[in-house]
Parts: structure tokens; sequence; C-alpha cells
């Protein structure tokens, strides 16, 4: 009812006083209705402007090196001013992804790619002068990987070709943010997507340390170790969501930029072998996903499929070659992306707070926790590490230290992560020890043949039990058969748990043959058996050297195997007792084919009748090498000294034997026989071919001369010997291998294959 019916008939006043109100309610209202409407209308076009922009999720494949194409389609949304509001990727686009979510610069981003090399990411050692002393000894043998695990009696294997250890080295250079992350907080909320090797089931990660959950995403199978975090076993994303589309889609996706990089399958013809029929079953399992995922996307969904030939996933030698593949790729896909486009100024803004500058952490921590270890001893782990507690943390000193942990040996994989606990600051190191271990075995194999049926071989096996008590005392036994036939068992024990002092009693048996020569002809052969039996006490100085002071006693057989009776050593048997020292000294880069550094050792060995010497002498030896290189030009001096000390000769059966590829190059192996040696070489070469794993391949020469002193055989020169060598080398999985020619000023030459270390 209005106030008009309220009023009567002829109640006037009251009807003029009802028209009033309707009036003034009329005029109040649209007093109102301007207030209201206008805010009103500024709401509606925020929230309508809001929704005019669709949050945009950019989607990422894996692909190994292929994925540097990544980088080109980011560089083309840049240029096109296409907002990212999200990112997720699987494998090497969880690595993209990661660095572009944690505020890298795409200038930035190309300077780490270019740097990356497939021995970059895989070849995990330390730097060889960072390694121990004791497993740097290993490096002048033939014996040669993989290292086995012996276990209860079983055979046990590593998890994969690498760990991971040093991948994730380079995974912390490619992030703005260091440590563990809720990833929704990143610059650009990112997500990355591993698979659980237990349930076959992908794992998206939307919190983590960043590296960690990045080599989780990029572990292949069989190629890389699977990561463990919170009881699940990872490995590669790409077995379960290689395009992960749905991930984008429950991250609130309006439009979704997926980028497809993955291998297609193999043809036919180009299936060959075990490692094809292997690589074609991985490929047909991650095409399947990423169909699927393709036919998820929407008609809005742009999908960028670069176009990348022949690289393959193992190509991390030519990131820089791919990465433009991505930006010619995305250019097709010009007119849907510049429909997406901001204004000039608005994504600048964008942008500039996607890229804010994040501060390291670089605060002192309080205490360094080792979690899990359960044989290894913690302190001897920590002696190796440089990161101090009270000290600033400097990120790549930290990244060394745990090279240097995975180097001891001991460890299938080390990382880290930083504890706040009640106001303390915890560095956590999780090494996890070999699952295969603690006892190893290893084989190796030595050839070398002169081509002229004079060949020789040694097969080889080690095995090594370690840390048999808290101080990490280590048990070798070293086998070899062939031209020298040897037993070696040596009990290694330090006396406390830095190993800077140690004690190693040992036992060994040998039978070797060495060959006796008149000028060129060789006019007799001797077999020569021992059995020794020693005790040494020494100091290692970490990874520079090792000294030892020792005794040796045993027996000695000499007997002549071929040639004139004459030559007859005229022993049956020959006590043995002697005083010893030997320092070795080790900072070379690489035993095989070494760029820079140095090496040298001297060793003492005094025959003493009161340890039970039959005949007591004096010998002594030195020897040294220095590398020096410029660019891909190696320069190696090597010299080589020994003799006797005081008057007593050197008996026949312990002088010095030289000659040989490399150890003066023309002669033949143990041509040169004599009391006293002096020898000195120059060589060069160069690479000529760069390795994936391995060193690669060289050529070069080198120029020797030598003057041996007081030779066996009356008659042998005691002129100084000058030649000539020229070699092809090589890395292979078995070792260096050699092919080389000799030439002495003489007249003496030869041709040389070895397998192994020449010298």
């Amino acid at each position: 009812m209005n106030a008009g019916q309220a009023c009567g008939e002829s109640d006037l006043g009251c009807k003029h006083w009802a028209l009033f109100h309707e009036v003034s309610s009329f005029l109040l209202a649209l007093a109102l209705l301007g207030v209201v409407y206008p805010v009103l209308a500024d709401t509606q076009a925020v929230a309508k402007s809001a929704k005019a922009r669709p949050k945009i999720c950019v989607v990422l494949s894996g692909g190994g090196a292929r994925g540097a194409a990544h980088v080109g389609v980011l560089k083309v949304l840049e240029e096109y001013r296409v907002p990212i509001d999200c990112i997720v990727g699987t494998s090497m686009g969880a690595l993209v992804g990661a660095a572009y979510a944690t505020g890298m610069s795409l200038a930035e981003m190309d300077q780490v790619l270019g740097s990356i090399s497939t021995q970059l990411l895989f070849k995990e050692e330390p730097p060889r002068q960072q390694l121990t002393m004791r497993r740097k000894q290993d490096d002048y043998t033939n014996l040669f990987s993989p290292e086995l695990g012996i276990n209860d009696g079983e055979l046990k294997f590593g998890k994969g070709l690498v760990t991971g250890v040093q991948l994730e080295t380079v995974l912390r250079r490619l992030t703005k943010v260091k440590g563990y992350y809720r990833f929704d907080k990143l610059p650009i909320p990112y997500r990355a997507v591993a698979t659980d090797l237990v349930t076959g089931k992908a794992v998206v990660f939307d919190e983590g340390d960043i590296a960690l959950v990045m080599r989780a995403s990029m572990s292949v199978p069989g190629a890389v170790a699977p990561a463990e975090f919170g009881g699940m076993i990872l490995v590669d994303g790409m077995l379960t969501s290689n395009l992960p589309v749905q991930t984008a889609r429950e991250m609130g996706a309006d439009i979704i930029i997926a980028v497809n990089v993955g291998t297609p399958l193999l043809k036919r013809d180009e299936i060959n072998g075990i490692v094809g029929v292997s690589g074609q079953m991985l490929s047909i399992l991650t095409e399947q996903n990423v169909q699927a995922s393709i036919a998820a996307l929407n008609p809005h969904d742009i999908l960028i499929s670069p176009e990348l030939g022949d690289y393959s996933t193992g190509d991390f030698d030519s990131l820089p070659r791919i990465a433009p593949l991505g930006d010619e790729a995305a250019r097709k896909q010009a007119e849907r992306l510049t429909a997406l486009a901001l204004p000039a100024d608005a994504y600048e803004d964008v942008r500039r707070r996607q890229q804010l500058a994040v501060i390291p952490d670089n605060r002192p921590v309080d205490e360094i926790r080792f979690l899990n270890l359960t044989r290894v001893n913690a302190e001897s782990v920590q002696n190796v590490m440089e990161t101090r507690i009270g000290e600033p943390v400097d990120q790549e000193v930290l990244d060394s230290d745990m090279r240097r942990i995975y180097g001891t040996g001991d460890f299938e994989h080390v990382n880290y992560r930083f504890l706040e606990e009640a106001g303390r600051r915890v560095l956590a190191v999780e090494a996890i020890e070999k699952s295969w271990g603690p006892n190893y075995l290893r084989f190796g194999l030595g050839l070398s043949s002169d081509f002229t049926g004079d060949a020789h071989f040694n097969l080889l096996a080690s095995y090594r039990q370690t840390w048999l008590n808290k101080l990490g005392a280590e048990w070798r036994n070293d086998f070899q058969v062939g031209r020298t036939s040897s037993i070696t068992s040596e009990f290694y024990q330090p006396l406390n748990a830095k190993s800077y002092f140690f004690v190693a009693p040992r036992v060994s048996a040998e039978h070797r043959s060495t060959d006796l020569y008149a000028g060129d002809d060789r006019v007799a052969r001797y077999d020569v058996k021992s059995v020794l039996a020693g005790l040494d006490l020494g100091s290692q100085f970490y990874s520079i050297g090792e000294l030892r002071l020792g005794v040796v006693s045993g027996k000695l057989e000499p007997e002549l195997d071929t040639g004139p009776e004459i030559l007859s050593p005229g022993y049956d048997s020959i006590d043995q007792g002697a005083y010893t020292l030997r320092l070795i000294l080790d900072q070379i880069d690489s035993v095989n084919f070494p760029r820079s550094g140095w090496s040298g050792g001297a060793r003492l060995f005094d025959y003493n009748p009161d340890l039970g010497a039959e005949n007591p002498y004096t010998r002594w030896d030195a020897d040294g090498v220095a590398v020096y290189s410029w660019r891909e030009h190696t320069f190696q001096f090597a010299a080589k000294a020994g003799g006797k000390i005081g008057e007593n000769a050197l008996p026949r059966y312990d002088q010095f034997q030289w000659g040989g590829f490399l150890r003066q190059s023309g002669y033949a192996t143990g041509q040169l026989l004599g009391e006293s040696l002096q020898y000195g070489r120059i060589m060069y070469y160069h690479q000529i071919m760069r390795g994936t794993f391995m060193d690669g391949a060289y050529s070069g020469f080198s120029l020797e001369a030598t003057e041996m002193g007081e030779p066996l055989v009356p008659g042998n020169s005691t002129d100084v010997l000058k030649s000539v060598g020229i070699f092809l080398g090589t890395d292979t999985p078995i070792g260096p291998a050699y092919l080389g020619y000799g030439r002495a000023e003489d007249g003496n030459e030869a041709f040389y294959f070895y397998l192994g270390k020449p010298y």
C-alpha cells in the first residue's frame, strides 16, 4: 500500500504530502544511483579486465639436449610480450623451466648453456688434483671401470652409469634461488614432474630443493642413478608425463603453450642392436603419454614442436646450436602468440617483478651434520671439506666439497640442505653410502706389441674391502696374470680419523720375465720369482702426496729360462731384507693424457745384512713430470734417473731396465739394461678429437735421450742414445690406447701398439 492509498478521498493535504514523499524518494534514489553506479562500473570493469587477461602457463617437455630449444621459444615469447603466469616442466624442460621461474634472464641462460658439455654434466669425479692419494694411485694401474660390489657373496652393480653428483652441481648454477622452496612462492609459480620407480606413477613437485627436484626429473633410467625423496625412488618424468599438460591445467591455466621436443621413434632400419631396441622402448613409452597430453589440449591452447633434425637427447655439446631451432618453431605461431601480448609497459612491469634479485644466503653454519652414515666415519668425511663452521658459506666451495666427498669412493650420491633449528643454522650433508659396497671388485687389461711377434699381455683384478673399522681400515688384494704374474695383499690402517698417519703391513708374490740384449739381439731370458713381506709407516698429505718408511724381507729366485749357461745368475735362492723409503707427489690432472700439473717420486732401497740380505747394496731412483698447455697444444717434460749409493754394485737381477714406447722409443721393451739410468723426454701432443665421457683423441711426438751407465752386457752402448717417437692416442672404456712409431739415432726402430699405460 502506498502513501496515497492511506489518505481519504477528501483529505487534500494528505494527498499533497504523499505526492511530495514519492517525488523526494525518487529524487533521492536518482542521487544515490549517481554515486554508486560509477563505483560499481569501475569494479565490474576491473573484474572484466582481469578476466580478459587469461592465465597463461608454459609446458616444457623432456628431450635431453634437444630441450635447449625451449630457450629459443622463451626468447620469442619475450619478444612478443607474452606473459607467463606459470611453468611446468619434465626432465630438460624442468631444468629450463626452473631457471626461468627463479628469475634467470635469457642472456644468463645462454651463457650457462654455452658452458655445458656432456663431460661437464656426467664426469663426476672432482678435479684429479683434489682426490685422496689413496684413490689417485689406482690411476697408475691398468684397472678400468665399472666397479662391482661384493656383499654377502653376492655380486652387485651400481644403479646408473653416473650418480648425478656433477649434474646437481650444474643444476645449482641454473637457479637464482638455493635451497628448499614452495614453488608457488617463486617469481613464476613452477612444477616439475618425475616418475616413482616403485609405483610407476608421475610425481609432481610443488616444493623442495630446486636443484634436487630438477635432478630427480632428469634421472634417465640406466644412465643416471635414481634420486630418493621421502622413501620414493625417482627417475625421469618422461616415462609417465613428458608433456605435463594436465599439471598446468590443475594450476589454473586458461591457455597452455606446450613445447614438445621429444625424440621421434626410430625407423625400422635405425633399430640396431640392444642399444637401439632399448632406446626405442623408452621412446614408445614416452610417445604414448605425449600423444595423450596433446589430445588433452584445447582449441585455444598452442602447441610448438621444433624441428630438431638429427640432434639426439645426448647432444649436450651442441646446446648453443639447438636453442635457435626453438626460436624458428615459435615464430610459426606468431599470429596466435601476438594475440596474447601485453602492452609494452605492462609487460615490462610483469618481467621486472619476475626478475627480482634474490640475495644468496651465505650466513655461516653452526654445525655440519652428516645424515645416514652407518659405516663411514663422519669426522673423516668432514676432513675433505673446505667449508668450515663459523665461516660464510661459499656456494662454489660447497659444491666442490660435495664432489670431493663423492671422490673418496665411498658414496653413490651426495647432496646437502640447510636446516634452521632453534636459532642455529645446520648444514646437513646427505652422503648415501654405496648400496653395492663396502667391498669392491675391479678388472683390468694391458696389451702391448711391436708387430714383430713380441707381444705381451697382463690381466688384472683388484678386490678391496673398505671401512673395516671406524678409522677407515682397508684391505686390498691385487692379482695379475701375464708376462708378470703377481699377488699382492696390503692392510691399510689409518692411525686417526683424519688419516694423516697410517701403518700398512703387506705381502706379495711375483713371477716376472726379463730379457737380456746384446746390441739389437736378445741373448737370454730370465724368470725371476720373489716372495716378500713388509711393513710401512706412512703419512698422507691428503691430495698432494704420500711418504712411506718401512722394512721388507723375503726371498728371490732368479732362473735362466733361455740362453747360454754362462749367463746363469748363479743363485738358487737369495735372501732379501731392506729398509725402504718411498715419496710420491701427484698434482697432475690426468694420468692418461695430462693437460696440466706435475707429479714426481723418489724411492730408496737399502739392502742390509741386519735384515737378512745376502747381497748388501743401496739402490735409488727418482722421476718427475711437468705438463703445460696452451689452447689445444700440450707440452710434457719428463725425467727419470737412478743408480747405486756406495761401493757395492747392483746385482744383475735388480739393475735398471729401460727401452720401449716413450721409454726411449725405437728400442724394444726392456732392451737397455745397466747399473745406472739417466733419461729425459720432451713430448708434444694436441687434441684432434673431443671425447664425450673420455678424454678424446690426440696426436703427438716425443724427443728422448737416455744414458745407461755400466751396462750388464759388455759392449752395449754407454753413449747418450737419442730417438724420436710419433703416436696417435685415445681414451677407451678399458684404458688408453696408443699406436706409435719410434726411431733411434743409431738406426733402431720399432712400431708399437699399447692398450694401457706405456710409461
